[in-house]
């Protein structure tokens, strides 16, 4: 998200992203990443349950598209920081719009499966 926040902003969009754990973990990833835009902290999951948002497993780990989305990572020069208390708490990608509009909403089904950002930008 960072690296297409302008291409959001310039279709009048805000980034901000949803992140557990507490305000220190998020203010050390919010370091590690150099994010600029909002990044909430949300201890208790009330968005991620209010999203339907899933949790993995260990089996998660040894699935064919999790290994191809952790080499893609890799290869992009991500990497994984600090492991919060829920490991297995899955992600999402919403675009809300004003009067509660869901007008996009991926689910991820394992780890590193994230909504391509054409997808994101297309919406808007």
């Amino acid at each position: 998200m960072r690296d297409h926040q302008e291409e959001f902003e310039t279709r009048g969009a805000t980034v901000a992203a949803i992140g557990l754990g507490n305000r220190l973990y998020a203010s050390s990833f919010r370091e590690d990443t150099e994010i600029n835009f909002p990044l909430f902290v949300d201890e208790d999951r009330l968005a991620y349950q209010a999203f339907d948002l899933g949790s993995a497993n260990l089996a998660h780990l040894l699935r064919r598209d999790n290994a191809r989305a952790r080499r893609r990572a890799r290869e992009a020069g991500f990497r994984q920081h600090k492991l919060g208390e829920n490991v297995f708490q899955l992600g999402g990608a919403l675009v809300v719009a004003p009067g509660d509009q869901d007008l996009f909403v991926h689910r991820s089904e394992t780890f590193g499966d994230n909504a391509p950002i054409s997808d994101l930008l297309a919406v808007l």
